[in-house]
């Protein structure tokens, strides 16, 4: 299965990153970081908010946009009216570089989302050093002892963990780990199958003041406005953007199309 297969690779990358640059010179680099923008916030304003994801390829499609520059791309989606901008940083299976996350804030003024496999509280500590503001944890990825600590300590470094569910057991266990961002992600991680009725399904048992994103199978206006109709404060949207001739205007009229 697909997940199973990248955190056992994330694992070993985790280790060869760790020889490199050791936590301590990480705590570090997080202590002089910038500090946090406000990502829930960000999520919170009137209508329905884009997060506009930046990859060069993904395990389901292959390669996107292999040649994409990090830093024009987050600029034009910002023009475009996004919210947040979402990066992927991992390399084998979705095409990242090093310099993706850094530069992409760089050039940004609105928040930055690190989406990754993140599992230990290494991986967080590198979050904050490469300058992320919220950071994704995966509730499929992870025992449920494990994700209550990341959350904690992905705010206690003051970044908003976005909480990720696909199941009605994975929002229970988020709810009680403390979650206050949940992304509904649409597609099944072991089966790569999309559903928009996930959201459907799923945003009932988000409590109140919860933020709720849908994630995955997000194409166009058409299902920006559908997945709102059931509740939706965001949509997550990565593959329609990136191949996108005119990303910003697919922006526009997402969040035009949605209130």
């Amino acid at each position: 299965m697909f997940l199973d297969v990248i955190l056992a690779d994330k694992q070993r990358e985790v280790a060869e990153r760790e020889a490199v640059r050791p936590l301590d010179v990480l705590e570090r680099m997080a202590a002089s970081a910038d500090p946090c923008r406000d990502f829930q916030h960000a999520l919170q304003k009137p209508g329905l908010s884009v997060i506009a994801e930046i990859k060069r390829a993904s395990p389901s499609r292959g390669p996107i946009r292999p040649d994409l520059n990090a830093l024009a791309l987050a600029m034009e989606y910002e023009a475009g009216g996004c919210a947040v901008i979402s990066v992927l940083t991992d390399g084998p299976h979705f095409g990242a570089r090093d310099g993706d996350l850094p530069g992409a804030r760089a050039a940004v003024s609105i928040p930055v989302l690190r989406k990754d496999f993140l599992t230990c509280e290494y991986q967080l500590w590198e979050s904050r050093a490469l300058g992320a503001d919220a950071v994704l944890l995966i509730v499929a990825a992870l025992e449920r002892h494990a994700l209550r600590r990341l959350i904690s300590l992905s705010e206690k470094l003051g970044m908003c963990p976005l909480v990720e569910v696909h199941r009605q057991d994975e929002v229970e266990a988020a709810v009680d780990a403390g979650a206050r961002v949940f992304g509904i992600n649409n597609r099944d991680l072991h089966s790569f199958r999309v559903d928009l009725e996930t959201t459907r399904r799923l945003r009932p048992m988000i409590p109140p003041g919860g933020v709720t994103i849908s994630e995955s199978g997000i194409l166009g206006p058409a299902e920006a406005a559908l997945v709102r109709s059931w509740g939706a404060d965001a949509v997550l949207v990565g593959e329609a953007l990136v191949s996108s001739p005119n990303p910003g205007d697919l922006i526009r009229e997402m969040r035009s199309g949605s209130t």
